[in-house]
């Protein structure tokens, strides 16, 4: 499967990728939100398994659909974009349908381990090769600085602990 990969570094095509977060809100329904600008690559070295990831996501890019929200995001009670402008991820291993590696939020490092799913290499209609990937994981946002909460009158609290974070990305191979 990734035996179809040239050896080199694979830019990220933004426009055909995305970074999304669900997380519950008021322990009823879910919110949804993702960052707009990302950027990122895969290195591919030369055995099937020497594949690196890279990403990084402009925090003051974050859209829920909720100018308010994402402002309230964006501010000092969550990831003060101001300081901390950047979330970043940086692979370290690839195992079968496991990646890991490690995440980096409000200057937090830990390291993580992202359900994966290589999709494969094709060619588009205009020579260009792509790849894509996919990856899940649920992390605490407490252990990445985020405890901003308000606590409800009927019991619970506004935002959950659990925040569930899905990438979609496809990489275009290096040109010769």
């Amino acid at each position: 499967m990734t035996t179809d990969l040239t050896t080199g570094t694979w830019a990220l095509d933004a426009a055909h990728s995305a970074a999304s977060f669900t997380v519950r809100h008021a322990g009823i329904s879910r919110v949804r939100g993702q960052f707009d600008s990302i950027d990122g690559s895969m290195v591919v070295g030369d055995g099937k398994d020497d594949v690196k990831y890279t990403a990084t996501l402009q925090v003051d890019s974050i859209n829920t659909g909720n100018a308010d929200r994402d402002n309230h995001l964006k501010s000092g009670d969550f990831f003060d974009a101001e300081k901390n402008p950047t979330i970043t991820f940086t692979s370290t291993e690839v195992k079968g349908d496991k990646l890991a590696g490690e995440l980096t939020i409000m200057g937090i490092t830990k390291p993580v381990e992202l359900d994966y799913e290589f999709g494969g290499v094709v060619t588009d209609p205009f020579g260009t090769k792509r790849a894509g990937v996919a990856a899940e994981t649920t992390i605490s946002r407490k252990e990445f600085g985020l405890t901003w909460n308000a606590a409800l009158e009927a019991g619970g609290v506004m935002v959950s602990d659990n925040v569930r974070i899905t990438i979609e990305a496809e990489f275009v191979a290096p040109t010769a």
